[in-house]
């Protein structure tokens, strides 16, 4: 007999209208706050067959009705007045038609260096709150300083995630732990594990942009990609753009979270020659002059005030008038090409805005175009680079080594960066550059706000305080979102920064971010109404720690309300005022876990003295396989400034002579390589791409299984940097031996290492490049051991 619903049923219809829905309908009454979002039970139904019964909607979190599109794009290494947006020398039609069509914000904050201001970026909270105090590469086992988010702090792509939006990474990730990028893990930090459903991009502080070696698909490390042109940039370009049309083309209703974080304009700085041609005598009036006419056109602009005054640049940054033709020569094309580079990323940009905009959905969309995650890099330091890893190794380029190659800077052989003089101008009207906290120079960026639905007005200036953490309280805003109170089960640290929406439609809106500290490496600063104060201890281009006590650091007082540049210190005239700015910082400080500040810098890229984890710490050998691909450095064996041995177990083909790599750790910025050519195997040391030092086997290899041996001896003792004696065997017997006069002391490649292949840029050019280089035998295992 045919049974009716029970009332059971009926009264369940009523409360499952909140809760049970056909996907793509607004939902209501959902606890938003406590995530994931909690499934509701299914109804008792006690009719027997289902064939009577209207089964309930499924159940599925959408996204509140209206909510945005959400695109982050953020420059790397880029000064305040770099960009024309800006008053700059650099064109950048991207950032300038987005400001057109929305805001500029004129106060706009980052944390002096990269990794912290994404952490903060993407969570909402201060660098140290989320234990990014610094870079990974510097992490202590102090809080604060840890280099791992904490459970407590949830990112903003999984508050997304979870509220019904699609989510996706593209560009740079520099907030996991360098030891935790191999496969072992631990993932937590990844952005796949961080909210983001899709990434595509690299790990740690820069990529080779012509041949990326630490490539990421999601997990997965995949190789450089070798089509014919390839550049980064445009690469995570096109697949930015091919995943907004397949999502859109699936979900059209469903908002995305794009986070588009490109290299550039860190170093290496590398662009096509085209995009650097249009830049072809720019900048031969020099960085004074560069800066007078940046000033000039931010006052006409409406950046900074009528009577604003160029802060002072550095002691240390020569003018450009008492410069050798040289030095004028090789400076100018170093900009030309940092130009290139910014210009053609802000093109790549544009594409993306685009294909957004040609699928209809750019009106609904928050567009937040940060141009720099922090001032512009001054760690080129006075003369630049052609290879900024020799200075990672304590070694000086001459000026005749960088003209010689003049016109291979930017390209693929290059990894160049540019003069400190350039930074101090592409953070005009200021002082100081990337990695001073203590200064607006390193912590000032231009910031574009575009939002053709949610704001009113069209090419205006906002000139209330804002900061980097006040980006994820500003999206859940627009999004009807709340702060989530539970994720994942772990309560949650409430979020720090403050919403802009309250400016977006107000210029006179009453400044809500009130107070903002500042520390990156020592130097420190403190924003309070209107007032900064700052101590500047660390200077990028003089890495050599100061060992004075950090009570004895000299402070700074500006009052920002009348002195845009802070170009007038009232320290000495208002030390009332510094008194309470410095009790400002220390409370602030001790809030947010900044507290007690490291005075150590190059000492904490030592993981055993700044007392983070180590992947293979302890370990003196490992086994590798053939076709492997380790990113460096904490998956590596380390093998600077001591002895090792390496020994390879292969198989010889018929036929034909043994040919490729066995072992290669680095690239064509240093490292060695062992390697078979014509038969007869090698061994080659290149040093910081100035000097090769190879040694090649008398004799060469026959058919069949044979062990090459490499054995290095140091002989440098407990010093950096010293050289050995390379010796190379056969089945145990010598067939090779040479000098080394002295090896790379602190770093080889951003490259890592290959088992069977030199992927990427090559250590030597004794071979060719890519998978044409792969050995032509069988690799059965190598054994690498140090002593």
């Amino acid at each position: 007999m045919r049974r009716k619903v029970t009332s059971i049923l009926a009264a369940s219809a009523l409360v499952s209208s909140a809760v049970w829905l056909v996907p793509g309908f607004a939902q209501t009454g959902l606890d938003r706050s406590v995530l994931p979002i909690r499934e509701p039970k299914p109804p008792a139904i006690t009719e027997l067959d289902a064939r009577n019964v209207k089964p309930p909607a499924r159940f599925e979190v959408t996204a509140p009705k209206g909510a945005p599109n959400v695109l982050v794009i953020l420059l790397d290494d880029y000064g305040y007045g770099a960009s024309s947006t800006f008053g700059g020398p650099i064109p950048m039609p991207t950032a300038d038609r987005l400001a057109a069509q929305g805001l500029r914000y004129t106060r706009f904050h980052t944390t002096a260096m990269c990794a912290p201001t994404r952490a903060a970026l993407l969570s909402g909270r201060n660098s140290h709150s989320v234990n990014m105090g610094t870079i990974a590469e510097m992490a202590t086992a102090m809080p604060g300083y840890t280099a791992e988010r904490p459970q407590d702090i949830a990112p903003l792509a999984e508050t997304l995630k979870q509220n019904g939006y699609n989510t996706a990474h593209f560009g740079k990730t520099h907030e996991v732990p360098t030891w935790d990028y191999s496969v072992v893990g631990s993932f937590k930090s990844w952005p796949t594990q961080s909210g983001m459903e899709v990434f595509y991009g690299f790990f740690g502080g820069e990529a080779d942009q012509w041949q990326p070696s630490n490539l990421y698909d999601g997990q997965t490390k995949i190789d450089p990609p070798t089509k014919p042109g390839y550049h980064f940039m445009t690469d995570m370009a096109d697949r930015s753009i091919a995943y907004v049309r397949q999502q859109k083309a699936i979900a059209p209703d469903k908002p995305f979270f794009v986070y588009f974080a490109p290299g550039a304009t860190h170093a290496p700085h590398q662009a096509p020659k085209e995009w650097i041609a249009k830049f072809k005598g720019k900048f031969d009036m020099g960085w004074d002059k560069l800066r007078e006419q940046t000033l000039a056109r931010q006052i006409e602009l409406g950046i900074a005030p009528a009577g604003t005054k160029l802060a002072a640049k550095p002691k240390d940054i020569q003018d450009w008038d008492k410069l050798s033709a040289d030095e004028k020569k090789l400076f100018a094309r170093q900009m030309e090409v940092y130009a290139g580079y910014a210009n053609y990323a802000d093109h790549e940009i544009g594409r993306l805005v685009d294909a957004v905009g040609e699928l209809g959905v750019l009106d609904n969309t928050l567009v937040y175009y940060i141009l720099g995650d922090n001032g512009a890099s001054g760690e080129g330091r006075m003369h630049g680079l052609f290879n900024e890893m020799a200075i990672a190794n304590g070694v000086e380029e001459p000026i005749e080594l960088q003209l010689k190659k003049l016109d291979d800077l930017g390209g693929p052989t290059a990894n160049n960066h540019y003069a400190a003089g350039w930074a101090v101008a592409t953070d005009t009207p200021y002082k100081w550059v990337k990695q001073v906290a203590s200064d607006y120079g390193g912590t000032r960026n231009g910031l574009v706000v575009s939002w053709p639905k949610g704001i009113k007005a069209r090419g205006e200036l906002r000139r209330q305080f804002a900061h980097v953490i006040d980006l994820a309280p500003t999206v859940l805003d627009v999004a009807s979102l709340p702060q989530p109170k539970e994720v994942n089960g772990f309560t949650q640290r409430p979020i720090e920064g403050v919403s802009m929406r309250y400016s977006f439609d107000d210029v006179n809106a009453k400044e809500q971010h009130t107070t903002q500290y500042f520390e990156i490496n020592s130097n420190r600063g403190v924003y309070h109404d209107g007032w900064f104060a700052g101590a500047t201890r660390l200077i990028p281009w003089v890495p050599k720690t100061p060992t004075t006590p950090l009570e004895q650091d000299t402070w700074e007082l500006y009052n920002e309300t009348v002195d845009f540049s802070l170009a007038n210190d009232l320290a000495a005239s208002n030390p009332g005022k510094l008194k309470e700015m410095q009790d400002a910082f220390m409370t602030e400080g001790a809030k947010y876990h900044v507290l007690p500040i490291d005075p150590r810098y190059v000492e904490r890229f030592n993981a055993e003295i700044a007392g983070r984890p180590e992947l293979l710490a302890g370990r003196t050998s490992m086994t590798l396989y053939e076709s492997m691909s380790l990113p460096g450095p904490d998956a590596l064996i380390n093998t600077k400034n001591k002895s090792f041995t390496i020994v390879s177990n292969i198989e010889v083909p018929d036929g034909r002579p043994a040919e490729g790599v066995l072992l290669a750790n680095g690239g064509l910025t240093g490292g060695w390589v062992l390697y078979v050519k014509s038969g007869k195997p090698a061994f080659e040391w290149n040093y910081v791409g100035q000097e090769n030092y190879p040694v090649t086997s008398s004799t060469a290899l026959t058919p069949g299984k044979h062990v090459v041996k490499y054995d290095f001896v140091y002989e440098g003792g407990k010093e950096f940097g010293k050289g050995g004696n390379s010796r190379l065997y056969i089945d145990d017997a010598l067939v090779g031996e040479a000098k080394v006069p002295k090896t790379p002391a602190f770093a080889y490649s951003i490259d890592g290492m290959d088992v069977g292949r030199d992927i990427a840029s090559r250590v030597s050019d004794a071979y060719p490049e890519g998978e044409s280089n792969r050995f032509n035998g069988r690799i059965a295992k190598v054994f690498i051991e140090t002593k």
